[in-house]
């Protein structure tokens, strides 16, 4: 098997602060009050998230819940050797997708 790809050192993560200073820059409003604006859009997404099960970011994301179904205790197989697994309830997890233009524009 081929080994895998390592991501880039360099490239950085934009924070909360430098969207919201890029969005002030961009629409000539105060960096505080963009800030609060990033704030209430996660607010509502989960509010939608857990109520809906869904929630779009029209050009960005998709964010839906997955029910993961119970596990029960065994044995199961893991690199070769036989290991036993403890029983886990069902859990709801949260995935994102993105949108597909942003997909077909990267």
């Amino acid at each position: 098997m081929a080994p895998m790809k390592t991501m880039k050192a360099s490239a950085k993560v934009m924070t909360k602060g430098a969207l919201a200073e890029a969005l002030a820059g961009e629409h000539e409003m105060k960096k505080t009050a963009c800030a609060k604006i990033i704030d209430s859009l996660a607010e509502i997404a989960t509010k939608e998230v857990k109520s809906a099960g869904k929630f779009v970011i029209p050009g960005v994301c998709m964010i839906k819940t997955r029910v993961k179904p119970a596990r029960k205790a065994g044995k199961k197989m893991a690199f070769g050797k036989e290991v036993m697994v403890k029983a886990q309830p069902a859990k709801t997890v949260v995935k994102a997708f993105p949108v597909s233009t942003l997909k077909k524009s990267i």
